[in-house]
């Protein structure tokens, strides 16, 4: 054990990750099925995904997905199944995308949860997508700098006058240093309506922001 646990000190990081392959392989984000390294979805899973076509120059929100398939899938297990292990490698998957910020933004703040969901949930889904995405930035990655201050209802059977009602006032600015004058983009999960964004665009420029940029794993359509 001695003698491996050296070895494995001088290979470093890449060393780590072949033997944690070797000992428990990447599994499928959607399946659990078997894949290649370092890949996020088996090729059955990957048939279903769709890329969320963007233009060239980064709007106020841009989306990696279509929300559906493999993708709306992994999602479900992130939020709801106990996955925060996906976390990490969904935000991964939105680097590309992410890439049409760069020197466009000087911080990455994730949507928060009320504090009663995340502690029933144990992790803001947001802020493990959000911090593969700063890395890619060059940039850091600031959680508190909106909080969520209304326990909201569930929304995703609301339109969109609803969900606007919803989140009136549910986001606050808490972090004003950080937000003034700042570039700043928002990563969440999944954008339907865009009324959560726009609840924390509004809180973020009342705080001084000059500007609000928005990513998002998937859209729904």
């Amino acid at each position: 054990m001695g003698d491996l646990l050296r070895v494995l000190g001088a290979a470093g990081t890449i060393g780590l990750n072949l033997l944690g392959e070797l000992i428990a392989p990447t599994r499928c984000a959607a399946c659990d099925g078997s894949v290649r390294q370092r890949s996020l979805f088996c090729a059955a899973c990957a048939a279903t995904i769709v890329r969320a076509g963007v233009g060239e120059a980064a709007g106020p929100c841009v989306a990696a997905f279509e929300y559906g398939g493999a993708i709306a899938t992994a999602i479900g297990r992130l939020k709801y199944e106990d996955r925060a292990d996906l976390g990490p490698r969904l935000g991964r998957a939105m680097e590309q995308v992410a890439a049409r910020f760069a020197g466009a933004v000087d911080v990455v703040v994730p949507v928060p949860l009320h504090p009663r969901r995340l502690a029933d949930r144990g992790y803001n889904q947001a802020a493990l997508l959000a911090a593969p995405v700063a890395r890619r930035l060059g940039v850091g990655t600031c959680p508190r700098v909106l909080d969520r201050v209304r326990d909201t209802p569930q929304q995703v059977s609301m339109d969109r006058a609803s969900r606007l009602l919803n989140v009136a006032g549910a986001f606050v600015a808490r972090e004003r240093t950080i937000a003034e004058d700042a570039r700043i983009l928002l990563v969440d999960d999944v954008r339907t309506t865009g009324a959560t964004l726009e609840g924390c665009v509004r809180a973020l420029h009342e705080a001084g922001a000059r500007a609000v940029f928005a990513l998002v794993l998937a859209r729904r359509a």
